[in-house]
């Protein structure tokens, strides 16, 4: 009988495709020392995640335009390239020479760091995201951790760049964005903690190599449904999207702490906000759903191909599907997001206050008590 967990005995686990290890090969093939080939391949992978945090930037903006056509039975972009594809890439053309201007009583200095502020931590969260066994920028034993402490970096930015403005509006959106994020990081690395106990580790792909032992059956959204809901109502919250986009609220803010930025610097704005969604339903998927897991065990495809697990054709496949799977897991979550943005009106921000702390973050400890709880009364499906 198939456990639910690889927990209770040591099962096979395919080592993946390890790119660094093959690249060096490679280049020593050509002549070069070890330390060389290492030197080489340093900055490739974090020029890599920028390049595909961009382009994942652009797919979500051009999904949303399209979703939100559909929701509103409109057609969206078209002219620019096959089903207006180019159109996100357009606008980025557009934002980039576009004026920067910079008001006559603002802050100069820190009006700049604003942005940079927000950007950076979003874009190095992106180390610790695992897309195979060894495909991560930096396997860090702490690295679920380490991305909630960047995340809450970037209030500080928000507020700064409201304060800075000399703006009411701005300086009431930056302080939004400071209350809401205090009021849903808590439930949130609660919800983290939860599947750490599980796991027995902190670190992504210890996370998912948990959820290998029986396909979609060992996945942790099955043991942790509350968990789950907690943490994507938290991540909604923190990447401002609707019905939790307080921060800024057209109808009331113009543009929250938005309103007085332009060009480039309203571009970042921009590329943050998307870049942490996308980073958000990546996490979700590394968490909950499996990560680059198969559905089905992976020894169950070495016997269909009468091959060892560690074979290359085994390694090829896997990597290769683990990928895919690891994307296509996480934009399925991004249309739920784009999806609740057009089908959900917008809370009060007393009642996104109230659900924060009246209700995700007691419910987030009872989960928290109920997982401790379990692990000791069945630790073969709760990572005892």
């Amino acid at each position: 009988m198939v456990t639910f967990l690889a927990t209770s005995a040591p099962a096979l686990v395919s080592p993946g495709l390890d790119l660094e290890r093959s690249f060096s090969q490679a280049l020593e093939g050509f002549g070069l020392s070890e330390q060389a080939a290492r030197l080489i391949w340093l900055p490739l992978p974090m020029l890599l995640v920028l390049v595909a945090a961009v382009v994942g930037v652009l797919v979500t903006v051009w999904l949303e335009r399209k979703i939100s056509a559909a929701v509103q039975q409109r057609i969206g972009p078209e002219y620019a390239g096959a089903l207006g594809v180019l159109q996100p890439l357009a606008d980025g053309l557009k934002l980039l020479v576009k004026e920067d201007i910079i008001p006559a009583r603002a802050d100069s200095l820190l009006f700049t760091l604003g942005p940079v502020l927000v950007v950076v931590p979003v874009i190095l969260s992106w180390l610790i995201v695992p897309f195979g066994q060894n495909l991560l920028i930096s396997n860090v034993g702490v690295g679920i951790f380490l991305w909630i402490s960047l995340s809450s970096v970037q209030p500080i930015g928000l507020l700064m760049s409201g304060y800075a403005s000399n703006n009411k509006y701005s300086l009431l959106g930056g302080l939004r964005a400071a209350a809401q994020s205090i009021s849903y990081e808590i439930p949130l690395a609660l919800a983290v903690l939860a599947v750490v106990m599980m796991s027995n580790s902190l670190s992504t792909v210890d996370i998912v190599d948990q959820q290998t032992g029986a396909g979609i059956l060992s996945w942790n959204i099955w043991r942790q449904p509350v968990g789950f809901l907690i943490f994507w109502i938290c991540a909604l919250a923190e990447c401002e999207r609707l019905p939790f986009d307080l921060p800024e609220a057209e109808e009331e803010l113009v543009a929250g702490y938005q309103t007085e930025y332009a060009g480039m610097k309203f571009a970042l704005f921009y590329l943050a906000g998307y870049i942490n969604l996308v980073l958000s339903a990546v996490l979700v998927s590394v968490l909950y759903l499996g990560g680059w897991g198969f559905p089905i065990p992976v020894e169950w495809l070495a016997d269909w191909l009468h091959q060892p697990i560690d074979a290359p054709v085994v390694q090829v496949i896997t990597g290769s599907v683990g990928i895919m799977m690891t994307i296509l897991k996480a934009y399925l979550l991004v249309f739920v997001a784009i999806l609740l943005r057009w089908t959900t009106p917008r809370v009060r921000i007393d009642q996104l206050l109230d659900l924060g702390w009246k209700f995700l973050l007691p419910l987030a400890l009872v989960n928290l008590l109920v997982t401790a709880a379990l692990k000791l009364a069945f630790p073969v499906a709760f990572g005892g």
